[in-house]
């Protein structure tokens, strides 16, 4: 699995990466939103995790960019923001899941594996059709 990680906070991001390459996932990780737009609009991503608040473009942003391409790509939001109206601005434009800071990195990763093994279901069954 491909997962693109959007998080400005650099122990954040390290952490993240370091768990999921363990968990042998590829990871491809950015600081900031644009970058990940970018990232978006150039890679065949699996999953993406999205910061709230980062430089450039925040993951309202990112979220609105995945919703614009019409891509089916399942996104974690992640958040030191508790805010009803952050979550469900996130929820309308896509997003999968929301985690509010600090989280467990543990949690986290069953997170992506629920996601990521019903896209893998999904995918086996599409190419098998």
């Amino acid at each position: 699995m491909v997962i693109l990680i959007a998080e400005d906070n650099e122990l954040i991001l390290r952490t993240i990466e370091y768990k999921l390459t363990k968990a042998g996932h590829e990871v491809i990780v950015t600081t900031n939103g644009k970058e990940a737009i970018e990232k978006i609009n150039t890679l065949k991503l699996d999953l993406i995790i999205t910061d709230i608040m980062m430089p450039f473009a925040s993951g309202i942003e990112v979220l609105y960019s995945i919703k614009k391409l019409e891509k089916k790509i399942p996104v974690i939001v992640l958040s030191n923001m508790g805010q009803e109206e952050v979550v469900i601005e996130a929820f309308d434009l896509g997003a999968s899941d929301f985690m509010v800071k600090p989280f467990s990195p543990e949690e986290l990763l069953l997170r992506v594996n629920r996601l990521t093994s019903h896209r893998m279901e999904t995918k086996s069954i599409s190419d098998s059709l």
